[in-house]
């Protein structure tokens, strides 16, 4: 409690804006991480391996990005263990499979394969990033975890 004795919230409201912030930051850590486009992180990094170029700079790009991924795969794990992944990619295949089929989405080369699944992986960490909030908010229970001693 706070000096004017009212609860204290631990975060601010869920709302589809804050599923939509999650989705961006992940998305943009997938994105830099590979893209098709030929401007990633992967790129900039082996052609600067195959250059001799390599240096500190790219040495912190690589742990920068280490961490973001480390922090959404250990959420993401956590919140959905692997059959909440499974079940989530099950669901996203098939919706993309349903766009596909209905002409809203074009598969037509490894390059639009490519941006479809690392936009897909972006909204599967984003669900694991949210579960928890969206867990409350249908079933009214809190999700905590146990840690044995």
């Amino acid at each position: 409690m706070n000096q004017d004795s009212k609860p204290v919230k631990s975060s601010p409201e869920f709302t589809a804006l804050s599923f939509v912030w999650r989705f961006l930051a992940a998305l943009a850590l997938v994105l830099v991480t590979f893209n098709p486009s030929g401007h990633s992180a992967y790129h900039w990094i082996f052609s600067a391996i195959g250059a001799g170029e390599f240096g500190p700079l790219y040495l912190l790009l690589i742990a920068v990005l280490l961490v973001g991924w480390t922090i959404l795969w250990i959420a993401t794990s956590r919140s959905l263990d692997i059959f909440g992944v499974i079940l989530a990619s099950l669901v996203l295949g098939a919706i993309v499979w349903l766009l596909i089929d209905i002409g809203i989405l074009s598969a037509n080369s490894v390059s639009a394969v490519t941006w479809i699944v690392l936009v897909a992986l972006a909204f599967v960490l984003a669900v694991g990033v949210s579960w928890s909030h969206i867990w409350r908010r249908v079933t009214g229970q809190f999700s905590v975890e146990h840690v044995d001693e």
